[in-house]
């Protein structure tokens, strides 16, 4: 029997009613839970990254502008963490989620923001990769080469830590900066000889060309943490705020773990990123809830620091404490 071809236009808006039930489901698991309306800043620029699972959810589901109706809220969305504390830091934004490295470059550089929050560790999220036909096949055969890496990411630290685990020096790698997408192509063409990288774009690119990883964090005993930061003036004035997306990003966790089929094709919907490639970003993503910084999270964020300075890649000795910020009790 012959099945019935659909138009391009029938065929779409399938497509469209089948993402609009994976929102309808996500929603009404919000709304089983909803918390009341409270009174917000004046406006709430947030910034956020394709692997911003939790504020992603946030995002699409609408929950800040249900949460704080009198707040002009607003999404922007970078490539990477630097370019995000970027705009933190000259006002653009109000909040926003990096990995470990770019909080430690902004505060080299004098920028004035605060640690709020963190997510657990996610060592498996983020990878050294080489093409299949490397002849690259330990640490050690790093020295000399071409790698790229974005500066002050997270995946800066991985390198980082891969040059001190091959027992090599800072100088016998040329480091090659590019923001991901530029690196991607890079990498394809061979104009690099390897690719410190975290997700969705590891995950992307392991599908796509099914690369050789010589490490990942977790062999390298990096934790890459994830931050959310904020403007100093935005803390001091709005505490109480921090707390209802703490308690908001935590819930739409909870929503990805237990609800995790939703959320992909939530999240694939709202990337543009093939749901192959979020599915297997989650996969590697742990529970993520959300709270302030303990002396642990800080401690490790200081070794952080510590290596970047020690290595003469940031300018100054800096004290992460510093800037962490330490909320009063809740009553």
């Amino acid at each position: 029997m012959t099945r019935p071809t659909l138009s391009p236009q029938r065929r779409r808006a399938l497509q469209l009613l089948g993402v609009t039930a994976f929102h309808w489901a996500l929603a009404s698991r919000y709304a089983q839970a909803q918390s009341p309306a409270v009174p917000g800043p004046e406006q709430l620029r947030i910034g956020y990254q394709k692997s911003a699972v939790n504020l992603v959810i946030l995002k699409q589901q609408g929950v800040l502008e249900k949460r704080f109706p009198g707040t002009r809220v607003s999404w922007l969305e970078f490539p990477a963490g630097p370019q995000l504390l970027e705009a933190l830091s000259v006002g653009s934004l109000e909040f926003g989620l990096t990995g470990d490295s770019p909080p430690v470059f902004a505060q080299a550089a004098g920028k004035d923001l605060l640690y709020v929050g963190a997510e657990p560790p996610k060592p498996d999220s983020s990878a050294l990769l080489v093409l299949k036909d490397s002849p690259l096949r330990t640490l050690a055969d790093l020295k000399g080469r071409r790698i790229a890496v974005q500066k002050g990411s997270s995946a800066h630290y991985l390198l980082v830590k891969a040059v001190e685990r091959a027992g090599l020096q800072w100088a016998d790698i040329q480091p090659v900066y590019l923001a991901p997408a530029d690196a991607r192509a890079a990498f394809e063409r061979k104009s690099v000889d390897a690719w410190a990288i975290w997700d969705p774009f590891y995950a992307a690119t392991e599908l796509a060309i099914q690369p050789r990883v010589l490490a990942t964090g977790r062999d390298l005993a990096s934790s890459n943490n994830s931050f959310y930061l904020a403007a100093r003036p935005f803390v001091q004035a709005h505490p109480q705020v921090l707390r209802v997306l703490f308690d908001e990003l935590s819930r739409a966790d909870r929503l990805a773990q237990e609800a995790r089929k939703d959320a992909i094709k939530l999240i694939a919907d709202f990337s543009g990123l093939d749901a192959g490639v979020v599915s297997l970003f989650i996969q590697r993503r742990p529970a993520s809830p959300v709270d302030v910084l303990g002396p642990a999270t800080v401690a490790d964020q200081q070794r952080v620091a510590d290596a970047f300075f020690k290595l003469g890649l940031i300018p100054k000795p800096v004290n992460v404490a510093d800037i962490v910020w330490r909320p009063a009790a809740r009553s």
